[in-house]
């Protein structure tokens, strides 16, 4: 557990404690099922990432977008809801080349302007020949992002880098180098899921790997 979740279910659970002595058990039961969420929500398991030349999930949740930004980026979007893992992880292995943290709103993360208008942490990893960002990004409910990591840093795929505290989105730009492999509409989990592979070293591909561009505004707004 993220010791963040150690800190609120250990205050609910006193508070519980207090209201129940003072008022009576069944008063002090609500906050003790909030301190059972924190801790389920504050869960941080192990993951398995997969070697090779691809870059993983750094989020668990469902894949809302895959979108031309441009002629040569393409962004993944992915949206987590508060029963989500909320623990991000670097999709490469590199270096943490910049980030940059841009004060913004808390509109309801799925919706298509909450990429640049919502508080928002970026981080750019430079890679061997690559290099990869990934936004976390606030939502309604989520008010604090926490990254872990510095610019200079090494990482490894995979690798915890910080978290949002509940519902949110993390969007993932990928250059040209990468072919996506990531589906709309289907769920992804931290280090584990793969999200693309190198296009530009020749290895075998056996999926299609032409990006889904879907228009952001038929999109659930959760």
């Amino acid at each position: 557990m993220v010791k963040d979740g150690i800190f609120y279910a250990l205050a609910f659970t006193a508070a519980g404690g207090v209201v129940g002595y003072i008022a009576g058990p069944w008063f002090g039961l609500p906050l003790y099922i909030v301190a059972a969420f924190c801790a389920y929500f504050f869960r941080d398991p192990d993951r398995l990432t997969p070697a090779g030349d691809f870059a993983v999930s750094p989020a668990d949740g469902k894949v809302i977008a895959i979108v031309k930004e441009n002629a040569k980026e393409t962004r993944v979007t992915i949206f987590l809801n508060v029963f989500d893992v909320h623990v991000n992880r670097t999709p490469i292995s590199g270096v943490i080349s910049n980030i940059t943290y841009q004060k913004g709103l808390f509109l309801v993360a799925s919706r298509p302007d909450a990429s640049m208008r919502n508080e928002q942490n970026a981080i750019t990893v430079q890679g061997d020949g690559t290099r990869v960002v990934f936004k976390q990004i606030a939502g309604l409910i989520a008010r604090r992002i926490v990254c872990d990591k510095k610019v200079g840093d090494v990482v490894q795929a995979g690798e915890r880098i910080g978290l949002i505290k509940f519902g949110s989105r993390v969007d993932v730009i990928f250059g040209p180098e990468w072919l996506v492999e990531a589906k709309t509409g289907t769920r992804v989990v931290a280090g584990e899921s793969i999200l693309a592979r190198r296009g530009d070293r020749g290895q075998t591909v056996l999926v299609d790997h032409a990006p889904l561009e879907v228009e952001e505004g038929l999109l659930c707004q959760t």
